[in-house]
């Protein structure tokens, strides 16, 4: 059985929104309510959900860069909610995050090796004599040339500094990698480029990865199990595969059947949900999907429900009684298809004549 390497036990943060005449809070934004999850070693969970759902604050709550406000961390069998000081620090070599904006989470003012060798002086992992070559082993490992820790940030196109990012976070051999939007900001062809890369170091390291992200195609690619979130709570948690093929939850299949396919007219089921995000300071009672949810009853608008199931775990009273849904678009399927089959025969046949 494999072991679990990281726990949250009905995790919860608070931030004050509105403060008193003698700074007492007054109100509070709910950005992460009552989460709960296991993280087996060597697994992959992706954590989906629209802007401002709470993804990455759960991520930072996660590696205790955040304090929670309530419920428990547990990293390989240990207590860490209140860990301070030098155990907090200790912890961090094993435990390390990835940030979206490689140019801004780089310093401009330091060259790579400089950026690379920090961590290990931070942590006292590599003696001095050699922590040039850990830098170039480093800078190998993600696909650079050893002679680039001469360089600055700059000096790199942008799939290049996530991988300076990516580099940086394996200095000191963590088990645990928090990728916040890790390939968000770089074009398409690179954003392969990096999964990719992201998949090899897992498998080579034996990293256990909880990847952050809002594209369900890149988390599809990349992720073990999928954990969808809506304003602040984990509503669907499945298998990847799983959580494709049978969606049970009513957020879960209008995120899926938003995904843009290359044959647009391929026969799928389209759920388009109607209103606006509730606000995370003044949250709707009950289900906080109700209030856009097409399958709604008024149950729902009193009772929160909980995250129910086995592997397949859904937040919905009426997750049973939804009938069967086709979001996915059938692969090779329909007129455009065959238009886009014709294009790339005919591609490929100038590219033989050439």
């Amino acid at each position: 059985m494999t072991e679990t390497l990281l726990e949250a036990r009905n995790l919860t943060k608070h931030f004050p929104a509105k403060r008193g005449l003698f700074g007492q809070p007054l109100s509070f934004v709910r950005a992460v309510s009552d989460v709960s999850f296991e993280l087996k070693k060597g697994e992959t969970l992706g954590i989906v959900g629209e802007s401002g759902c709470g993804k990455s604050t759960l991520g930072r709550v996660l590696l205790r860069l955040i304090d929670p406000t309530s419920g428990n961390i547990e990293f390989r069998g240990q207590d860490i909610t209140t860990t301070k000081g030098e155990s907090l620090r200790s912890l961090r070599r094993d435990m390390q995050l990835v940030f979206q904006d490689p140019f801004a989470s780089l310093n401009p003012r330091m060259t790579v090796g400089e950026t690379l060798t920090e961590p290990l002086l931070l942590h006292g992992s590599v003696p001095a004599n050699k922590r040039k070559e850990r830098v170039a082993e480093l800078l190998s490992l993600v696909g650079l040339r050893p002679e680039a820790h001469l360089r600055y940030p700059h000096e790199f196109s942008g799939g290049q500094r996530q991988r300076v990012g990516i580099a940086r976070a394996l200095a000191a051999n963590p088990e645990l990698i928090v990728a916040d939007e890790a390939v968000s900001a770089l074009d398409v062809s690179v954003q392969a480029q990096v999964l990719n890369l992201l998949k090899d170091l897992q498998a080579k390291l034996g990293l256990t990865v909880v990847f952050i992200a809002h594209d369900l195609a890149v988390v599809r690619h990349i992720a073990t199990r999928v954990a969808v979130m809506y304003l602040g709570r984990i509503v669907e948690l499945s298998p990847t595969e799983e959580l494709f093929a049978n969606p049970r939850h009513p957020y879960t299949r209008a995120l899926l059947s938003a995904i843009p396919v290359p044959t647009p007219d391929a026969s799928r089921q389209r759920v388009i949900l109607t209103g606006d995000v509730p606000s995370p300071i003044n949250p709707p009672p009950g289900c906080a999907f109700h209030t856009r949810c097409p399958s709604m009853v008024e149950v729902c608008k009193a009772a929160v429900p909980p995250l129910a199931g086995d592997a397949h775990r859904v937040a919905c009273i009426r997750a049973d009684e939804l009938p069967p849904i086709s979001v996915l678009p059938e692969e090779g399927r329909g007129p455009g298809a065959e238009r886009l089959k014709r294009l790339q025969a005919r591609f490929v046949t100038k590219q033989s004549a050439a």
